[in-house]
């Protein structure tokens, strides 16, 4: 009689948990440096950092900061370029990027009222007709990867063409950090929360 060997269980994340146990102890002083900015920037070490950057050679988290870096050098309004970046985030569902989205708004002192009625873009009297029209076309563009031209038509009338330039740089990097952290199941850090009790201390 043929009996059958039962497999060992593996030990899966639970639908919290990153796909990877994060890496509390890095190899490196480069990346122990990383972990320690971070704590000091944040309070703690970022979950990407731990499971992402911290298994791939030094040079694919060097990119991914030039990427944030790079956005010191847009020319768009800081809150425009929030709002663009927390749509993106909230389409593709990527929990930490929504976090940490909202803590960087938190931080600069955004009006939060904006934020809170992102999804309502469309009908609330909280943004301007500029910034619907942006949010119309990456709200599109993301959704459906095309983009009807009559709202690219409507985009230019308010965008110049190096600023519709930056509204594509802001849709395409923001997929590299959401699909990075949806692709792993890194969900949120919980910033967020600690911004807003520090901000109430």
């Amino acid at each position: 009689m043929l009996t059958t060997m039962r497999q060992p269980e593996l030990n899966r994340p639970t639908l919290d948990e990153p796909f990877l146990p994060p890496i509390e102890k890095p190899r490196g002083l480069m990346l122990n440096l990383v972990y320690a900015l971070s704590r000091r920037q944040y309070g703690k070490v970022m979950t990407p950092l731990k499971v992402f950057v911290a298994r791939l050679p030094l040079g694919f988290g060097k990119f991914v900061g030039k990427v944030g870096a790079l956005d010191k050098q847009l020319t768009l309004p800081k809150e425009t370029v929030m709002l663009i970046r927390e749509q993106v985030a909230h389409i593709n569902l990527c929990l930490f990027c929504i976090d940490i989205g909202r803590y960087f708004t938190i931080q600069a002192s955004m009006n939060q009222a904006k934020f809170d009625a992102l999804a309502q873009y469309s009908t609330s009297p909280l943004f301007t007709d500029a910034e619907r029209a942006a949010l119309d076309y990456v709200t599109e563009l993301t959704r459906d990867r095309k983009v009807d031209p009559e709202k690219f038509a409507r985009l230019s009338s308010f965008y110049s063409e190096r600023e519709i330039c930056e509204i594509v740089w802001l849709v395409a990097s923001k997929h590299l950090y959401n699909m990075t952290n949806i692709g792993l199941n890194i969900h949120s850090d919980m910033l967020c929360d600690a911004a807003k009790k520090g901000q109430a201390a």
